[in-house]
C-alpha cells in the first residue's frame, strides 16, 4: 500500500499540536493554575491572539487537500481569508505580547524574536493571498505553504522543548530553539514544495560523464 506523504505529515503536525496542547496550554481550563499570575496582566490581548492563532491552525489543513479545492471551491476561499485575517490579527499581538512583557522582566532579545516571526508570517501571508487574487495559482501554493510552516513554530518549538527538558534550561535556549524553527520553517517548506524533484533526483541513477577526445587524440586517431 502506497504511503501518502501528505496525510503523514499532516499526521505528525497533529500529534505534535496534541502534545502542546496538554503540556503547554491546559492551564486555560484551571482558573486556578499557577501560569495565570504571568498571563493575567496581558490576558486580554492574549485571548484574541489565541483564538485567531486557533483559526489559522484549524483551517489551514484544510487548504492544503485538493478535494476541498476542487468540490467546494467557495469554501477553499472562506477558509482562505479567514486565514489571513487570522494571521494579521495573531502576528502583531503575539509581537506586541512579547514587547508587554518586557516590563515584567523577559529579555529584549524575545521582542525581536516576536517582530521577525510577526514579519516573516505576514510577508509570506500577504504574498499569498496576493497571487491567489491575480490567480497565479502555483505562486500562490508556494507562499501560502511557506505562510503555514512559519505559523507553526508556534507548535514546533514547544514540541522541541517539551520533549527534551530544554525549557527548563533557561532563557538563552529557548530563544535558540525557536530561532532555528523559525530558519528550519522555509527550508522544510521548500523541501515539501520541491519533494518530487527531490525524490526523483535522489532515485535517478548517477551517469558516468562523458569524456570528450582531446585534439591529441583526435589528430593520433587521424594519422
Amino acid at each position: 500500500m502506497k504511503i501518502n506523504a501528505k496525510y503523514v505529515v499532516f499526521t505528525l503536525i497533529g500529534l505534535a499540536s496534541t502534545y502542546v496542547l496538554y503540556h503547554n496550554e491546559r492551564f486555560l481550563i484551571n482558573s486556578s493554575h499557577p501560569a495565570w499570575q504571568h498571563y493575567g496582566p496581558f490576558k486580554w490581548w492574549l485571548l484574541p491572539h489565541g483564538v485567531f492563532g486557533a483559526i489559522v491552525l484549524l483551517f489551514a489543513p484544510f487548504q492544503f487537500s485538493e478535494r476541498i479545492r476542487e468540490r467546494f471551491t467557495k469554501a477553499h476561499r472562506v477558509m482562505g481569508r479567514l486565514y489571513v485575517l487570522g494571521v494579521f490579527v495573531l502576528a502583531p499581538l503575539g509581537a506586541y505580547i512579547q514587547y508587554y512583557q518586557e516590563r515584567m522582566g523577559a529579555p529584549r532579545s524575545f521582542t525581536v524574536l516576536g517582530l521577525v516571526d510577526a514579519a516573516m508570517l505576514m510577508s509570506a501571508t500577504a504574498l499569498a493571498g496576493f497571487f491567489a487574487v491575480k490567480r497565479k495559482i502555483a505562486l500562490h501554493r508556494q507562499w501560502a505553504t511557506r505562510s503555514y510552516a512559519i505559523s507553526l513554530v508556534f507548535i514546533a518549538g514547544r514540541f522541541v522543548l517539551g520533549t527534551t527538558g530544554w525549557e527548563t534550561l533557561g532563557v538563552e535556549i529557548v530563544q535558540a530553539v525557536i530561532w532555528s524553527c523559525l530558519a528550519l520553517s522555509m527550508v522544510f517548506a521548500d523541501i515539501s514544495l520541491h519533494w518530487r524533484e527531490i525524490k526523483s533526483a535522489l532515485s535517478a541513477p548517477v551517469k558516468s560523464p562523458v569524456v570528450k577526445p582531446t585534439a591529441t587524440r583526435r589528430i593520433a586517431r587521424a594519422a
